[in-house]
This record gives structure tokens, sequence and C-alpha cells, in this order.
């Protein structure tokens, strides 16, 4: 019995491990954004154009985590980022290169962490974690926004750039007439 004992317990205790600590990843699909590489994104672009949402983040970032936790978990934030963009996680501090057409950005080894050549590209050269960067269906910079954001802030900003109003008009004005007019209840 002991013997029986000692040789299905380390088994249990895989099995638990494997399926009662699933990480954040797996809530994607239906639960969750669908994240992609920027690579996906890119390659999306080209057979069904939408405008491109990235997350640049790091491992270490405390608001990071919490914008993952909170905000990209809120439904409304959810089903609007999955029908308007192509949602991109982009880890600022990846060893990874990265080629999009013929440009190939890398990693650069300096000071005690480094930094991804993309992540400076997409933040201006100022980096700050979190930063949310809008590109529109071309690939072109719309506007990089760097700091935590709430839900319904966030879905403010990405109802905004997604459906266009950026070119209408300010976002002040977006926020407290024809955002509340549309969405009203978020």
């Amino acid at each position: 019995m002991k013997n029986l004992l000692n040789s299905v317990l380390p088994i249990l205790l895989i099995l638990v491990c494997l399926t009662g600590f699933q990480s954040d990843k797996s809530l994607s699909g239906a639960q969750g954004i669908q994240w992609l590489t920027i690579e996906q994104a890119y390659a999306k672009t080209k057979t069904e154009p939408r405008k491109i949402l990235i997350d640049v983040y790091t491992d270490w970032c405390g608001w990071c985590k919490v914008m993952d936790r909170e905000t990209f978990r809120n439904k409304a934030v959810i089903d609007y980022v999955s029908k308007k963009y192509y949602a991109v996680k982009l880890d600022a501090e990846q060893k990874q290169p990265i080629t999009l057409d013929n440009t190939k950005f890398e990693f650069i080894a300096e000071g005690g962490r480094g930094i991804h050549q993309l992540a400076l590209a997409l933040t201006n050269n100022q980096p700050s974690f979190p930063t949310t960067v809008f590109l529109d269906e071309k690939f072109q910079m719309i506007q990089p926004l760097p700091g935590y954001l709430k839900a319904k802030e966030y879905h403010q900003v990405i109802t905004f750039i997604g459906d266009g109003y950026y070119k209408k008009e300010a976002f002040e004005i977006y926020k407290s007439k024809t955002y509340n007019a549309i969405y009203a209840s978020k």
C-alpha cells in the first residue's frame, strides 16, 4: 500500500499543478483578448486590414500586471478589441529579433536590463510601461499612449481610435459628448 501511494502521489500532484494553475494566457479566446505576435498581426493586415493595438510591457511592471488582470479582462474592452483591432503583446525586453518587411529590430543590451529596438521605435524613444500603441491598417503610427488606464478610460480611447473619431474631433469632446451618446451603459 505504501509503495502504491508513493508512486501515485507524485503523478496526482503533477496533474493538479498542470490543471489547477493555468496561466493568464490560457484565458484568451472566448474569455479574453486574442493576443498575437507583431509578426502575426503584420501578416494579417496584408489579407484583412485592421488597426493594430500593441500592449508594450515588461515582466517586472506592476501596472502592466494590473492592466492584464483588470482592464484587459473587461467584457466591453474584450469585445471591442476583438472586433476592431489585431491585439499584440510586445515584451519590451524580449531578446529575440523581430523582422517586419525588410526591417530587423533587435534587443539592445544596455544598462541593467536592456530594451528591444522595436519597443523604442513604438514609444518614440521614450519607453514607459505599460504603453498602448495604436497603428493604422497600413502599420503607420496613430498614437502611443503611456500609462495604466482603467477599463472605462481604456474603452473610451479604443473606441475613439477604432471608430476613427480621432480624425474628426478632440478626445475631450468625444469623451464628454459622442462617447456618452453611443456607449451610455459602458
